[in-house]
């Protein structure tokens, strides 16, 4: 099993383009570092608490996930594809790539 990857450009494109409309994009940070930084288009979904809510996650539709750096996200992504998950797609370089492109420092 395995998941796809995006570039932090393309993705705010998508986000931009309303391109996704139908998908789940959510942030696996820490609540603390919500409230430092983010974007209202992720929904907060800290990574441990992704095996609790696996159940209620959607198989049938592409989930982004986003997190500071890409690492995070990218064992998430390894999490959902063993579980039977086909559309995931890492965000790579995290929400620090994605503050850049929108002229924020974020750490």
């Amino acid at each position: 099993m395995s998941f796809d990857r995006i570039g932090p450009d393309a993705f705010k494109r998508k986000l931009e383009r309303g391109e996704l409309e139908g998908a789940l994009a959510i942030d696996v940070r820490e609540p603390m570092e919500w409230e430092f930084y983010h974007w209202d288009e992720l929904q907060l979904m800290p990574m441990m608490s992704i095996p609790e809510q696996v159940e209620s996650l959607p198989k049938d539709r592409p989930i982004y996930v986003v997190c500071a750096h890409g690492v995070r996200s990218a064992n998430v992504c390894h999490f959902l594809s063993e579980r039977g998950f086909e559309h995931m797609i890492n965000v790579e370089g995290g929400m620090a790539a994605l503050a850049a492109l929108k002229g924020f420092q974020y750490d």
